[in-house]
Formats: structure tokens, C-alpha cells, sequence
């Protein structure tokens, strides 16, 4: 086996789990604690996986016994973050007669979701529940009867500040390694940067004297003939609540290399992500296989698509493909392995990197191994979670004494157990059988996976290998030593909320804003989508006037847009057959536009976002000059040829009609500044910018329709006609 990972960082409150590495699931593990704070009255459990709750602040120092040697870990514990809040839902809101409750759960992230976990009380004319939750928003729902069909949803707000950040970096002074840490205040907080505590910790992995390292403020310092052959040194920031913590790994072979394994690959920084619901991807009669996936590559390389991300190909009952029966076999239907591969290497050949859906937290239950485990063969007795009957609300009449855990109401896919050494070893084989074949996992239900299988993972895959996380509502946490790209919930919210007309533009700041204070490492990447496979279609719900801005959002902010296939098609079924020959070539070619516009211009990957001030007016012309409406300036034009009256209008707060719909922001990296204005009303809107823009719309390639008004003084009074995104450069 491999000695233990790295050390952990966790608050009072939280649980840690602990495991052996590649362990043998025959072999005979012991943890035992050795250090812990004097007033500490913690003890480990047995087995070779415990769940670690540390009870007081401080250093905790456990050892693992197995076969080959006796190992050391690390957790340092942290103040406890959380607040008791309580939830109330009142009688008058349950979705049944009170003579039909027979029971009731809260269920949430904070529980994982699972019916029954949570018991609310009745108090005289409502439930409630306390509950204890770190400073964040955080939904809930109340389930009538553990059942998730006749839920109630609500949403608690904990006061308290965001996250600190941290970031290491080393160099070579004079034959000394120094590791600086570079540690910023949460952006709510009264604490500036210098307040903060930074915490160093050496790896247990890695052999170093206490005597070689020294530690002052924010630099760790160690000669260079004492560095092992790895070295890995972790820090944490540490004001009112910790950070993430960020990690330099240092390589000691003819020189001193040092690399930060939390960064993405370079490939994976910024790329235009394609979402594939595989059997719907060929159209209305063709069965999809890998072959005709592979003639469909060309499509992809049209949109300037860089990541191909394809929802599981491995053996399932299902079209979807997440109820799992063989995680070693591509599914039947699908083709061979080697069409699959073969399917990879096109991709390749096309510049593009593929994703693979790994589906671990669950199998389908009718999955050999699930069946043998329901059926009381004893080898597979620890394979799958189980909970009191009393928690399920299915109806089903499940075999034995309890029931499977499963989340929400999937039923049909039961979680799997990781206190479980052979189920840990089983999954490593299931990602060591593919990470060769794919360049990267978008990991389904990752929140439902122990932190420490992922870290696990992290070190298993190569070193270009992404690895992208499915975490609902994203945790900055599963960015420490496990995943590099991020779904951005915050930002998928919001521009469902813009589309709506339930919020204005300026709520996709808001969006940023959080990933700063929910203490995101600049380094992580957000993948920044509308929809996808679990999500209704954005033009379901939204004019597609607003789904342009919204897209436009996504290629125009930092991170990793996305596109759901069909997006850019216009299509309106969640998982329906791909609309080939119906579909709309214009919002095809706006798509195109985008992606190839990102691609083209660095500083949209790259760039800082400002926020900029809009001014918003609606033009009235006359008869003679609306013919020019939509014209160009040309050589010899003043404003008042190109249109006479630029007119303000206003609601009755004041504020011009359509305002609202509108953002603009600046992206600049240094070298380039490019502004973009997202307009997510139906119709066009004039909007001046703080400052002179120039002559070409770069999402088009068509001159800028510009408006000036009757006492334009110069270019910094022109407004510019706005359908749904204008990208330019300053004048």
C-alpha cells in the first residue's frame, strides 16, 4: 500500500475521513492517536476507515498500522465556522393535509440529501429544525412523508464573512528553498492581509528534520542539500474562519523543480467545453455509436470547441447511462473499446481533449455486485450504504432489515460504501482503467465521495489529467489537492434569474463576487454554462434574445465556457434527439462566432473584469433619417446625419426602460482592453460607455451601429445599438 496523503485541514464540527492508499482488502489496518490538544478528549474508531472529528482546536497527529510499516498523518483542526440556524416550515404550507404526515425530513447539502437523516420537530403550528451551518446561503427542503415529490423549498442565510485565500510559491535563494505564502482577507471581513495567520505544514509523506525547516511570518525556509527527493509543504491562511489551503510539491533530482499541483493543466486554464448527451447526439432515426460520433468531430472543431465532454459510455441499462453495470466495458450499443479509442485519437488528431463521465458514488442497482450485496452474499455484505427503513419514503420493499442510502429520490442507483477497503480498491481500478485512455473525469455526484478518495485519485491520474467536479452548490474545499475546474453554480443561477427578468444584469457580478468570498483559489477554473443534461433547456424558460446574452456571458467572462449540444442549435427538449436539419443555423453561427472570438483574443481567457457604468436611451428618429437607422458612420457623416434625437426615456422610478437588461464590463490583461455589453432584453437597446469605443463589432465583424445625440460633444457620448452583445475595443 501507499502511506496516508497529505495532512488535512478541517474545523470543529467537521468529520475527516481517513484511509490506507492502493490498500489490500485483506489485509488488517489499524489507526490509532498519538498526539492531540491537551484538552482533547477525542478518539478514533476501528477500521481501516474512520471518520476523524476533531472536538478542540489544534494539532492531532494519528498512525496507521499496516502490513509494510507504521504511518503518520496530519489534521489540524480549526475553530468551529458553524451557527445554530433554524429552519420552520408552517402547517399552512404543506403541500398535503396535516392528517397526512406521517413523517418529515430536512434535506440538504448539509446532509447530503438524504430523506430521514434530519428530524424536524412540531411546534404548535409549524416544523422546524436547528440546524448548524457555516456563513453562507444555504437551500433546503422540507420532505412531506421522507418524500422528495412533495417537498418544500426554502433557503437560510448564516451572517458571518467568506473564506480567507492562499497561495505558495518557491524559488531558490542562495542555496536555500523558500516557500512564501501570499495570504488575502476575505472580502468582508474587518481583518486586513497582515492579520492573518499563516499555517505551514511539511507533508508526512516526505522525509525532512523538524531541524532543517525554518518558519518566519509568511516564509518557510529549507538548504537545499536537505530536501528529499519529494517535498510537499501545505499552508492554510487563517483569520475568522481558514482557507483552502494551497500546496508547492518540490522535486530534488539534478536540480530543485517545484510545481503546483492545485493548478489546472495548461490545456484546461480556459478552454471551450461541448457537452454530449451521447445517444441523443446523431439525430432523430441514426443509433448512436462511436464511429458515428468520430464523423461528427469536424462539427465540434467548426464551433472552436477544445474540450469534449461526454456523458457515460460504460455499460448501463439506461439512455442516460448513470445507473452503471459494468465500469470496465463501453457500452454495447455504443461500440467497442477500440471504437472508443479510436473515437479519442480523432479528437486528438482535431486539437480537441475528451472528458470522461466517471460515475462512482453509486452504482444501478442492478449492477451483479449490488444484487450479490441485497442478496446476503457475505464477501460484498460492506459494499453499499445502508439506512433505517424508517428513512425511505420509495414504497420499495427493500430486501434485509434496513435500505440502501441513495440521494434524492434515486432509488435505482444505491451509494456506494468507501469505509469499504475493497469498494476503494475496486474504484481505483475502475480510474486507472480509463485515465490513460481520456484526458480528464467530469466526476458525477463528486460531493457524495469522501474528500480523501479524491485526493487520492488527484495523485493517481497524470499530471495534464483534469479533473472536474460535479458539487451542488460548488465547495472552494474539493479544490484543495483533488479538482482544478469547478461547476459555477452561482453564475448558472444568475443568468437563469436574469433570463427571468427576477434580477438585473448586474447580477452576474454578484456571481463573481461569490467565488471570491466563498474563497475559490485564483487558480481554480469555473465552468460557466446555462445548461446541461440535469437542467432544462434555457429556451425553455427564456426569449432567446436572452439566451444570446446569457452565452455571451459565459465566452466573455474568465473560466471555461460551455455549450450543451442543442444549445446552439435552439433547442427546447432537455435530452432530445440533436436538431440537425431543423435546427437554427443563426444561433449556430452566433455560437461559432463566440467560441472563435474567444479563441482569438487572449484577454478573454485571461483578462481582469471591470465593471462599467451604462447609460441607456431609446432612440426616436424621423421619417427622413430612419432609413439610416441601422447605417454605419461613413466618411463625411456628422452625428446628426446619422441620427438626430438620442432620446432618454424613463419608468416611473426614474430609471430608463430596459436599463436593467443591460451589463457591460472591460476585460484587459496588460495588453489588450476589449469591453463587452450584454443586452438580455427582446429588444435592441442604446447604451453609452464610460468611454469612446471603436468601429468594429468584434462578435460580427461588422462596423458598430452608433447613435449620437443632438448635443454629442465628442466619441465618448456615443451610444451604441445593443441586440444582445456587442464586443469592441477602445476607440
Amino acid at each position: 500500500m501507499d502511506p496516508p496523503g497529505p495532512p488535512r485541514f478541517v474545523a470543529v464540527g467537521e468529520r475527516v475521513d481517513l484511509a490506507p492508499r492502493a490498500p489490500d482488502p485483506e489485509a488488517a489496518y489499524t489507526w490509532s492517536l498519538r498526539e492531540s490538544p491537551a484538552d482533547s478528549t477525542v478518539s478514533v474508531d476501528d477500521g481501516p476507515v474512520i471518520e476523524f472529528a476533531p472536538d478542540v482546536p489544534g494539532h492531532y497527529r494519528l498512525e496507521l498500522e499496516a502490513p509494510d510499516a507504521t504511518h503518520t498523518q496530519t489534521v489540524r483542526a480549526y475553530p468551529d465556522e458553524r451557527h445554530t440556524t433554524r429552519v420552520e416550515l408552517p402547517v399552512a404550507d404543506l403541500p398535503v393535509p396535516p392528517a397526512d404526515v406521517d413523517s418529515m425530513s430536512v434535506v440538504g447539502p448539509f446532509n447530503e440529501q438524504v430523506a430521514g437523516r434530519t428530524r424536524p420537530t412540531r411546534q404548535d403550528d409549524r416544523f422546524v429544525a436547528d440546524l448548524d451551518l457555516p456563513p453562507g446561503t444555504h437551500p433546503y427542503g422540507f420532505c412531506v412523508n421522507d418524500d422528495f415529490a412533495q417537498q418544500v423549498h426554502g433557503a437560510v442565510t448564516v451572517p458571518g464573512p467568506g473564506r480567507p485565500r492562499c497561495r505558495l510559491d518557491g524559488e531558490i535563494r542562495e542555496g536555500t528553498l523558500v516557500v512564501t505564502a501570499t495570504a488575502t482577507a476575505a472580502p468582508d471581513t474587518d481583518l486586513a492581509d497582515a492579520d492573518l495567520a499563516v499555517d505551514f505544514v511539511v507533508d508526512d509523506r516526505d522525509p525532512l528534520p523538524d531541524a532543517a525547516v525554518e518558519i518566519s511570518d509568511r516564509e518557510l525556509r529549507v538548504p537545499v542539500e536537505s530536501v528529499p527527493e519529494t517535498l510537499r509543504i501545505h499552508a492554510v491562511a487563517v483569520g475568522e474562519r481558514r482557507s483552502v489551503s494551497d500546496t508547492l510539491t518540490i522535486h530534488h533530482d539534478d536540480g530543485l523543480t517545484v510545481d503546483r499541483p492545485n493548478d489546472p493543466p495548461e490545456w484546461a486554464e480556459s478552454p471551450t467545453v461541448y457537452e454530449i448527451f451521447v445517444r441523443s447526439f446523431t439525430g432523430e432515426t441514426l443509433p448512436t455509436t462511436f464511429a458515428e460520433l468520430e464523423r461528427r468531430v469536424e462539427y465540434l472543431q467548426s464551433l472552436a470547441v477544445d474540450v469534449l465532454w461526454l456523458t457515460p459510455v460504460l455499460a448501463s441499462p439506461t439512455d442516460h447511462g448513470y445507473h452503471i453495470t459494468n465500469y470496465f466495458e463501453t457500452a454495447d450499443d455504443l461500440g467497442s473499446r477500440a471504437a472508443f479509442e479510436s473515437l479519442v485519437e480523432t479528437c486528438h488528431e482535431a486539437g480537441i481533449r475528451v472528458v470522461f463521465d466517471l460515475v462512482i458514488n453509486h452504482t444501478s442497482r442492478d449492477h451483479s455486485v449490488y444484487q450479490l450485496h441485497a442478496g446476503g452474499v457475505d464477501r460484498y455484505s460492506d459494499y453499499y450504504k445502508r439506512v433505517p427503513k424508517s428513512w425511505d419514503g420509495t414504497g420499495v420493499d427493500w430486501a434485509g432489515d434496513t435500505a440502501p442510502e441513495f440521494y434524492f429520490n434515486w432509488q435505482r442507483i444505491p451509494n456506494l460504501n468507501y469505509g469499504s477497503l475493497a469498494v476503494r480498491r475496486w474504484m481505483l481500478d475502475v480510474v486507472a482503467e480509463w485515465a490513460d485512455v481520456v484526458d480528464g473525469f467530469r466526476c458525477d455526484v463528486a460531493w457524495g465521495v469522501p474528500h480523501g478518495f479524491w485526493k487520492e485519485v488527484r495523485e493517481c491520474v497524470p499530471d495534464d489529467f483534469l479533473l472536474l467536479d460535479e458539487t451542488i452548490p460548488r465547495d472552494p474545499h474539493y479544490h484543495e489537492a483533488e479538482f482544478q475546474m469547478h461547476y459555477d453554480t452561482a453564475l448558472y443561477g444568475a443568468l437563469r434569474d436574469i433570463g427571468h427578468g427576477n434580477a438585473p444584469a448586474e447580477k452576474i457580478f454578484e456571481a463573481l463576487d461569490d467565488a471570491v468570498w466563498q474563497g475559490f483559489p485564483e487558480s481554480a477554473v469555473h465552468l460557466r454554462y446555462i445548461e446541461n443534461h440535469d437542467e432544462t433547456r434555457y429556451l425553455e424558460e427564456c426569449s432567446e434574445g436572452a439566451l444570446r446574452a446569457a452565452a455571451a456571458a459565459t465566452f466573455t467572462l474568465p473560466g471555461a465556457p460551455m455549450i450543451y449540444y442543442g444549445q446552439e442549435r435552439g433547442m427546447t427538449a432537455q435530452r432530445g434527439p440533436m436538431k440537425w436539419y431543423d435546427g437554427d443555423a443563426d444561433l449556430t453561427a452566433f455560437h461559432r462566432s463566440l467560441s472563435t472570438l474567444r479563441r482569438e483574443e487572449s484577454v478573454l481567457q485571461t483578462g481582469s473584469v471591470e465593471r462599467l457604468p451604462v447609460d441607456v436611451a431609446e432612440r426616436h428618429e424621423s421619417a427622413d433619417s430612419a432609413a439610416d437607422v441601422d447605417a454605419a458612420p461613413t466618411a463625411g457623416d456628422t452625428p446628426a446625419d446619422i441620427d438626430a434625437t438620442v432620446v432618454l426615456r424613463a419608468n416611473g422610478d426614474g430609471e430608463p426602460v430596459g436599463a436593467d437588461r443591460v451589463v457591460a464590463y472591460a476585460r484587459e490583461d496588460g495588453d489588450d482592453r476589449l469591453f463587452v455589453v450584454l443586452n438580455f432584453g427582446d429588444e435592441p437597446q442604446a447604451v453609452r460607455l464610460p468611454e469612446a469605443v471603436g468601429s468594429t463589432d468584434l462578435v460580427t465583424g461588422s462596423p458598430l451601429r452608433k447613435r449620437y445625440p443632438d448635443d454629442a460633444a465628442g466619441e465618448a457620448d456615443t451610444y451604441l445599438l445593443v441586440d444582445d452583445v456587442v464586443v469592441c475595443r477602445p476607440a
